[in-house]
């Protein structure tokens, strides 16, 4: 929208719907939505902050009128910078819809199912759940602080649950802009709301629907059920989960920002209490493939959870996440939204003065908090480069024991509820304490490069050893990711100099010399290229290219044109 009238006009279009003080225009206040947690940055004509779902109706609405490019935005938690701007490029100008004041969220069925607006987080779902005894699809020990619910469901997202799979659904409510540039709502729900969009919202968000209005939907599944199967044939050369993997692209699933998702209705699970955690440690990387294979292949009941942690990574968090694992340890879940919120005001005032002025005074802070893992942990880091979290149900615990007696013998240990606390919450901050490595080291750290990959199922050499020509291009390495899933997160924290895109792309052909996909869970984004199947079902969503033009190094041009 070059025409400063008309963005004016836009403006004030939008502050009618949902008032001045959440339509955003100062590029200082807008600054923590313009740029990703990890990589991504651009301009915006504005951030549009909805409080109800007819709200947001309406703001899309303006927004497709008016032609301006739309960027659907809930936590901005994304690892790949897929949910904020790239440049400033974008047709008509950029409007970043923040949907973080749709929090939330209508149980269904006593709690086995669940409604969840936009902006409904994990922790809100969680705590929602956890009086009944269940849990969402995914739960704290995955990569991503306060992820939203819908969020997970549109990037095809996993997580640490080996039975859950991916987060999926064919149960949806979500507009789509034709090719016409009409905007249409589509009520996928399986819940009966009428027939007039902004009557269908508004009863939606209010709750205002009665059990008989619920269709059971039986034959839309609400979460991956075939991948407690799929995950089992470890002789396949396709990874088990991937980003652009057809099996569980439909609608609002892997829609990547192409759809504007009101909401989704997902299964929840019956949370396991009884159960047994084991901490692994080998030097042999053989040996956790044999366990991996053994379980998959011979037990009745996979594994709750198979976390894996290299020694590097295991340093990493334990230097540069101390402050957040104290912060979750002692304040829990719920706040964290909040306190990374606060964080980022703190560095939009001061960044004109310091630069991550905030993380560096965490970091110091974190230096003086002690000494936050248990004794036989530190043990197993000195001993042991590879290290692996097993969560199993108590009834296969001795079964458990008697296989790493014969595969890793002096290798493992049953861990107490406080050493699973811990060791778990220790996997969850390493990938946050890669950001706040290359925060506090500006003068010798180039950037990050942070791969998500998939393993083909069959694969025996998981155990990344770089070349020394690659090699010598990083400060640290940190590998870290779902073992039984074959998905892995690598981050590359590259050397002052190096260009971190060069560095990146032959990583990329070695993974696809291997028959890797790439991303597994956390969205192209704007790092990774879109595969022809994942770019066809964005084009099939959005065939106007209005919704997060770009995506997956795709045409930002209307119609798709490059």
């Amino acid at each position: 929208m070059a025409d400063s009238s008309a963005t004016r006009r836009l403006i004030a279009t939008l502050r009618t719907a949902v008032g001045r003080r959440h339509v955003l225009t100062d590029p200082r206040r807008t600054a923590r939505f313009r740029r990703g947690y990890r990589s991504g940055e651009g301009g915006a004509l504005a951030v549009v902050r909805p409080g109800t779902l007819v709200e947001l109706w309406q703001v899309a609405q303006a927004c497709v009128v008016a032609d301006v490019s739309i960027l659907m935005q809930a936590s901005n938690t994304g690892l790949t910078g897929g949910s904020t701007p790239d440049g400033d490029d974008y047709p008509g100008g950029l409007v970043i819809i923040s949907t973080t004041r749709l929090d939330r969220l209508h149980l269904l069925g006593g709690g086995e199912q669940v409604v969840c607006l936009p902006g409904t987080t994990l922790y809100a779902l969680e705590a929602a759940l956890r009086p009944l005894g269940r849990e969402p699809h995914s739960v704290i020990g995955s990569s991503c602080l306060g992820a939203s619910v819908v969020g997970g469901v549109c990037n095809n997202s996993g997580g640490s649950l080996i039975r859950r799979g991916p987060a999926y659904t064919e149960l949806a409510l979500f507009g789509s802009v034709g090719a016409d540039g009409a905007l249409r709502l589509v009520n996928h729900l399986g819940i009966a709301l009428g027939d007039d969009p902004e009557a269908i919202l508004d009863r939606l968000d209010r709750g205002d629907f009665a059990a008989a209005d619920v269709d059971p939907a039986t034959d839309k599944p609400a979460h991956d059920h075939r991948y407690v199967t799929h995950v089992r044939d470890i002789d396949s050369d396709v990874p088990a989960r991937f980003n652009a993997d057809p099996r569980c692209l439909f609608e609002a699933a892997g829609s990547a920002g192409k759809l504007i998702v009101f909401a989704v209705r997902l299964d929840t699970f019956a949370k396991e209490d009884e159960t047994v955690t084991f901490y692994i440690g080998t030097d042999d990387p053989d040996r956790l493939t044999e366990l991996r294979r053994t379980m998959l292949r011979d037990f009745a009941e996979l594994p709750i959870a198979g976390e894996y942690m290299h020694r590097g990574a295991f340093d990493i968090a334990d230097r540069y996440g101390r402050d957040t694992f104290r912060a979750i340890e002692r304040l829990g879940t719920d706040r964290l939204p909040r306190l990374f919120a606060a964080k980022a005001w703190v560095d939009g005032v001061t960044e004109r003065f310091v630069r991550n002025l905030s993380d560096r005074v965490l970091q110091r802070a974190g230096a003086l908090l002690g000494d936050h893992l248990p004794p036989r942990m530190r043990a197993f880091r000195d001993r042991f480069e590879h290290h692996l979290l097993l969560k199993m149900p108590r009834g296969d615990a001795a079964a458990t024991a008697t296989l790493l007696d014969t595969l890793l013998p002096g290798g493992w240990f049953e861990c107490s509820a406080d050493e699973a606390t811990k060791a778990f919450l220790h996997r969850f901050v390493a990938a946050g304490a890669a950001v706040r490595y290359r925060a506090v080291h500006g003068d010798t750290v180039e950037d990050i490069v942070a791969l998500d990959v998939a393993l083909p199922r069959n694969s025996r050499d998981w155990a990344e050893l770089l070349p020394d020509d690659l090699g010598g291009q990083v400060v640290d390495t940190l590998y870290y990711g779902h073992f039984f899933c074959h998905v892995f997160h690598r981050d590359y924290i590259v050397r002052k100099g190096v260009d971190p895109l060069a560095f990146e792309h032959a990583l990329w052909k070695r993974l696809d010399a291997v028959g890797a996909q790439y991303p597994a869970e956390h969205n192209v984004g704007h790092l990774y290229h879109a595969k022809s199947e994942l770019a066809g079902f964005y084009r099939q969503l959005d065939p106007r290219n209005q919704l997060n033009p770009g995506i997956g190094h795709t045409p930002k041009a209307r119609a798709w044109e490059a």
